[in-house]
């Protein structure tokens, strides 16, 4: 059986090829698809098979999956542009002959309040329209997330946001790539919609605790209107396009957008999500 996983270079996709090694899936059943070989030449020197494979180019998805029995659409990073590149994708997978596609959505997709649900929300349909068995990975929200800035979030002893008290059941990348691994591998997935949350809910305030423990210093919570959230991404020097995506997830988590109790993640990986202190750790 060959699993093709794409955007192998990627953070979810990397680790979700470590994954299914971890699992014991031979290398040469791996298929590491991804735009740049180059990139992933330390993947081939294990025996992983690495193929060339561009979102916006439907044929050199046909032409990468020739032999693949399942696949793992991990979902692109370009906003915008997702529905057209993983539509690609799905039909490309149906002219090669695919079996079988493990997609990772967003939690609650078909209503969550977050507006990058909507082409998440997209692709389900094209998914169920291809005909092509399938299994939703509904990831929700990563750890990670909170770590790109986390030096400055300490320093000033501030973190910001417009989620009020709203819970944020997040869990580190690799967890959800462990889920993507074994729903890849193993059998009884075809048709299940899997909503995957972290055991920690978390507040952002709660959060702030969280920051404030690992740094060594007290650490706030200051809850922002989504417009004044957005205007202060933008003078850190986000784009203001980006700017507002960050702070609609962020008004989405206060209306439950990103919180779920539901233990699927729990039960495909078999142990309790990472917590939270340990992925702040490893981000210093």
């Amino acid at each position: 059986m060959t699993i093709a996983v794409t955007g192998a270079t990627g953070n979810l996709g990397r680790l979700t090829v470590d994954a299914l090694l971890e699992r014991g899936v031979a290398p040469s059943d791996i298929v590491a698809l991804v735009r740049t070989p180059a990139k992933a030449a330390d993947l081939a020197e294990r025996g992983v098979q690495v193929r060339a494979a561009d979102y916006d180019d439907k044929q050199s998805y046909v032409d990468a999956l020739a032999g693949v029995d399942r696949l793992v659409l991990v979902s692109s990073s370009t906003v915008g542009q997702r529905l057209a590149q993983h539509t690609n994708v799905i039909e490309a997978a149906k002219q090669a002959g695919v079996g079988y596609i493990a997609y990772t959505s967003i939690l609650d997709a078909q209503d969550s309040p977050l507006a990058l649900a909507a082409e998440h929300k997209a692709t389900e349909s094209v998914l169920i329209e291809s005909g092509i068995p399938f299994t939703l990975l509904r990831n929700g929200w990563y750890w990670e997330n909170y770590t790109s800035d986390l030096e400055q979030t300490i320093e000033h002893g501030v973190l910001i946001g417009a989620s009020n008290d709203g819970k944020i059941a997040a869990a580190a990348r690799v967890d959800f790539a462990e889920a993507a691994a074994v729903v890849a591998s193993t059998e009884g997935h075809e048709g299940r919609t899997y909503e995957l949350g972290g055991d920690e809910r978390l507040t952002k305030a709660q959060l702030a605790e969280a920051i404030s423990a690992v740094g060594g210093k007290p650490v706030v919570y200051r809850n922002l209107s989504e417009a004044d959230y957005t205007a202060a991404l933008v003078g850190v020097g986000l784009p203001e396009g980006f700017a507002k995506i960050l702070a609609d997830s962020d008004a989405g988590a206060g209306k439950g957008g990103l919180d779920t109790d539901s233990g699927d993640l729990q039960k495909l990986i078999g142990r309790s999500s990472t917590p939270v202190a340990e992925v702040l750790a490893a981000a210093r």
